[in-house]
């Protein structure tokens, strides 16, 4: 099977992921779309087996197989986990529908290193770029002072939220160069430094529920190999496109 038919056929959940989700779009923002496919359990039984992630068929799409997507959100990946919490949701099957349903399974104190150890890595990029050309990449900065508000929050609350509400003028004038890159830097720095006081007494888990999300993706693997060959899959069963309700 092509692997982006598995994304036709076989997507349980879609959405819209970065400017557009985070609530920072302007006028010629891309759209992003991430997905999840669950490829049908019979593709496992060959020698070949499926991909873990697909790019395409549209641009700036790009999707995981769902036990793959899942592997990575129990290990905090941010990117996995802000998937998750899009409030852009453009379908959902029944299988999509129980793993959004379990968002908090996947939500652990693992977030401060996972987050804040991206955001290193991303500063220091931008830092190398500010002593290179004398300008960081503005709309970078801008982003990773999303990301490290957000798992703040996170770790204060329990709750992860991508719109920044009403932070979004202050960071599209980051991103516009307005603001002084010690000022930059210095925002950067508080909010790590309230992150890690958050970690201390966040109410979240300290490990994830792994047994929970084994046992769904134990779930959908069984369904699927239930399932008649030609109605595997929620695309390809109902005659419409992950996109469509």
């Amino acid at each position: 099977m092509h692997p982006r038919t598995l994304v036709r056929d076989h997507t349980v959940y879609a959405c819209v992921m970065g400017s557009r989700a985070f609530g920072l779009a302007t006028e010629g923002s891309d759209t992003d779309r991430r997905g999840v496919f669950l490829a049908p359990t019979a593709l496992f039984w060959r020698f070949d087996k499926p991909p873990t992630h697909v790019e395409g068929p549209a641009a700036e799409q790009f999707s995981w197989e769902l036990e793959r997507f899942c592997e990575l959100a129990l290990r905090a990946n941010p990117t996995v986990l802000e998937c998750l919490h899009s409030p852009l949701v453009e379908y959902a099957d029944d299988t999509g529908r129980e793993l959004l349903a379990l968002r908090e399974a996947f939500l652990s104190r693992r977030v401060h290193e996972t987050f804040t150890g991206y955001a290193h890595g991303q500063r220091r990029k931008l830092e190398a770029g500010f002593r290179t050309h004398g300008a960081p990449r503005w709309k970078h900065a801008m982003h990773l002072l999303r990301l490290l508000t957000s798992v703040r929050d996170l770790l204060r609350t329990g709750r992860l939220t991508l719109d920044v509400g009403d932070r979004r003028e202050p960071l599209l004038a980051v991103k516009r160069g307005e603001v002084p890159w010690h000022e930059v830097e210095a925002w950067m720095t508080r909010l790590e430094r309230e992150a890690g006081e958050a970690a201390r007494r966040s109410p979240l888990p300290e490990l994830p529920d792994r047994r929970r999300v084994e046992d769904f993706l134990l779930r959908a693997r069984r369904a699927s190999a239930l399932r008649p060959c030609d109605e595997a899959g929620g695309g390809a069963a109902t005659g419409r496109g992950p996109g469509e309700r």
